[in-house]
């Protein structure tokens, strides 16, 4: 964003302030590496150029622990990060409030991907492929992911059947676009299974982005999939030259939403309106390799950034967004049958 126009922005917001309320404005965002990054480019900068106190939190996930948390007398959270699935089911049953789109900048502001009725997109989270390039100077596949006779060594894949079958069907030549007509036809779990079954002996397990990042900076694996700003943020901290193949990534829309009933409610309003800044949003890319949802961010980064941004429209179309609604009405199924495949000897 031009110095002027920000100036100016930031001038708006600080005029409309919102009155100081009893406790400080809360923002809960997913795991401790991303709570980090979003004190240090958004709720930081957010008090200093308000006035108002602002602190952070993390939660793991899960809409059982959604609706406890916000249904207890102790609630004491303003700005909660959800994932498709509790953001729907939270918006359907009252959870959250309606988004106010003109009170955080309007929804022309924002990609299409970041508006929804009771949120505002917080980040893209995309798994991709990743690889060491000082030990495999070429650009794998998902298919090369389980050629070990081509690339020998172990490999890194989430302990999560949300991801793992469709990675599974990509390397076994299913088309990106056809993913989830595959899972959904008779054969296609058998193939994603089928496939998982050839990779077996040889795949480390991770469940975060941090486990991602550290197998594949220790070496305990050769490639691994990973969430994108992870494998960012740990080549920057220790220098490594890690690899990122866009095509055929995977990935899903992370959502800010305001609890029912926040008396921070105008405080939140404010702070997603000061974060939607590409400026802003901005300093988010620069210190952790995640996105937000506004207009304009990946124009105003350095080509070098622009390279390794999620939203950059070249990386977004090689990419396959997660079907939300497949994975609502089949995880209860497709869960236990993975955990019950990783049991087996």
């Amino acid at each position: 964003m031009h110095a002027r126009l920000f100036s100016a922005a930031v001038a708006i917001l600080v005029a409309g302030a919102a009155p100081a309320a009893a406790r400080d404005l809360t923002v809960v965002a997913r795991g401790d590496g991303m709570q980090a990054a979003i004190v240090d480019a958004y709720v930081r900068p957010f008090a200093d150029v308000t006035g108002l106190g602002a602190a952070a939190a993390t939660w793991d996930g899960g809409i059982d622990a959604l609706r406890d948390q916000l249904k207890s007398a102790e609630n004491a959270w303003d700005l909660v990060m959800a994932d498709p699935d509790e953001l729907a089911i939270g918006c359907a049953e009252g959870l959250f409030e309606k988004t106010d789109w003109a009170a955080v900048g309007g929804k022309s502001h924002y990609q299409p991907w970041g508006v929804s009725d009771c949120g505002v997109g917080a980040t893209l989270n995309n798994v991709v492929l990743a690889w060491d390039k000082d030990k495999l100077p070429v650009t794998p596949t998902w298919a090369d992911f389980w050629d070990i006779a081509k690339y020998p060594g172990k490999r890194g894949l989430t302990k999560n059947v949300r991801g793992a079958l469709e990675i599974a069907l990509m390397a076994d030549g299913v088309a990106p676009a056809d993913i989830y007509k595959t899972l959904s036809g008779k054969d296609g779990v058998e193939r994603a299974f089928q496939k998982l079954d050839q990779l077996r002996p040889y795949i480390v397990w991770w469940q975060t982005g941090a486990d991602a990042a550290r197998i594949l900076g220790s070496g305990d694996v050769l490639m691994t999939s990973a969430p994108s700003g992870a494998v960012v943020t740990a080549a920057r901290r220790d220098s490594r030259n890690f690899g990122i193949q866009w095509t055929a990534s995977l990935y899903d829309v992370l959502s800010w939403a305001i609890p029912k009933g926040s008396p921070n409610l105008r405080a939140a309003q404010q702070f997603l309106y000061f974060t939607g800044m590409p400026a802003i949003e901005a300093r988010l890319m620069r210190g952790s390799g995640m996105v937000g949802a506004a207009h304009g961010l990946n124009e105003g980064l350095p080509l070098e950034l622009q390279a390794i941004s999620p939203s950059n429209q070249a990386n977004m179309a090689a990419a396959l967004r997660e079907d939300t609604a497949f994975w609502h009405d089949n995880v209860a199924k497709l869960g236990p049958r993975f955990d019950a495949w990783l049991a087996k000897q």
